[in-house]
């Protein structure tokens, strides 16, 4: 029974609150004098679902992309210290044989629970636009790589994110969406024009809006405007005020709504562990400062940012509240991966997946399906 605290419901902020677990499950929420149990008392504390990241690429020294099981583990834990009860493992552009491999080693977490699914955020993205990611190993997209991917997966592909300009760029949009995969439109350089056909043949999501595409412009809105004018799509944000600064992120969470908007971390190995050399699938980045940035030409190459932290930044750096940031770090990111029956709210019946934030928002505890999380922590990058 964790009492005393403000608990976060679905609709609203239960003042000295509490919430009762059993089994794994949250059995009961509500305000006043709680039911009889073993308490535990989170007196001026915040109460919140546990974090869902839909895009990541590692933590704690440990990368994705790996294909090791312990190191894969090791980031995993890394964010779950910060609050993220649930993750995609998302994987950078590496030519198929090694997806294929990296895709294979996940599939197995992705079964015993430790992951939601894989997320591809490539190979069939723009040069142009492709970040940090090898433009060496970047295609046009195909049926039968696609089909090969997923077929990799047996279920665990979730999402994959592609430039629809490319060639076969819509009709991949259409194959990923009738396989029951979410197709995400991102790293592009394509004009609304381009932008549009896909988001009809099935697109749902947009990668990192802002970040790795065509800037937005008054005369030509190309896939920020046409994305994040369009009730279809949900855009993900990375909250580290970073890669977008709070007026903008502001901005876009206002303009897209809490129906439609994704706090995501974009996180690489660096995230929770030193400054230093690392590398984000086969290229070098230098963190400096918790800044992840490519040796080659200082390219932004993902973040080290925890979800705890974007949360804090939705409320205090973009000014949003605190039920505008469970929407973005939980319920909404569940509805998004179908998950919103099992996790992604303080509702009786679903998972007691739940975090005790203190005064400053940063997590104290945290359980997940019913068990404590060691060592929680902070991260202190973007705060």
């Amino acid at each position: 029974m964790i009492t005393g605290g403000r608990v976060a419901g679905p609709d609203r902020l239960l003042d000295d609150g509490w919430v009762a677990v059993s089994g794994g499950l949250i059995k009961q929420i509500g305000s006043g004098t709680p039911p009889d149990g073993h308490h535990v008392d989170v007196s001026g504390a915040l109460v919140v679902p546990g974090f869902i990241d839909t895009h990541c690429h590692g933590g704690g020294g440990g990368s994705f992309s790996s294909g090791d099981p312990e190191e894969i583990l090791t980031a995993v834990r890394a964010h779950r210290r910060h609050g993220t009860t649930t993750m995609m493992a998302s994987l950078v552009s590496d030519p198929i044989r090694l997806l294929c491999d990296q895709i294979a080693a996940l599939r197995e977490l992705h079964e015993d629970g430790e992951i939601a699914g894989v997320h591809l955020e490539g190979p069939f993205i723009s040069k142009a636009r492709c970040g940090a990611h090898d433009p060496d190993t970047l295609l046009e997209p195909d049926t039968a790589t696609i089909n090969a991917l997923l077929a990799k997966g047996r279920g665990a592909v979730r999402m994959v994110t592609l430039a629809p300009e490319l060639h076969g760029g819509v009709k991949a949009v259409r194959q990923l969406a009738e396989s029951g995969v979410i197709a995400a439109l991102g790293h592009t350089d394509g004009v609304e024009e381009q932008i549009r056909p896909a988001i009809d043949a099935g697109a749902t999501v947009a990668t990192h809006l802002f970040n790795g595409m065509r800037p937005l412009h008054h005369r030509e809105p190309g896939p920020i405007g046409a994305l994040l004018d369009d009730e279809r799509i949900t855009v993900e944000l990375i909250c580290d005020l970073v890669h977008i600064h709070p007026t903008v992120l502001r901005l876009a969470a206002v303009h897209a709504g809490l129906s439609r908007t994704v706090l995501i971390t974009d996180a690489m190995s660096a995230t929770d562990a030193a400054d230093g050399s690392y590398r984000l699938g086969r290229l070098e980045v230098d963190v400096s400062g918790g800044v992840a940035t490519l040796a080659e030409n200082g390219s932004l190459a993902g973040s080290t940012l925890t979800m705890d932290t974007a949360f804090r930044n939705l409320v205090r750096g973009a000014k949003l509240g605190l039920l505008s940031a469970v929407r973005a770090t939980s319920s909404k990111p569940a509805e998004l991966l179908g998950i919103a029956d099992r996790t992604g709210s303080l509702k009786p019946g679903l998972a007691a997946d739940i975090v005790v934030l203190d005064d400053d928002l940063r997590p104290s505890k945290v359980l997940r399906k019913g068990e404590w999380v060691a060592e929680v922590g902070t991260a202190t990058v973007g705060s």
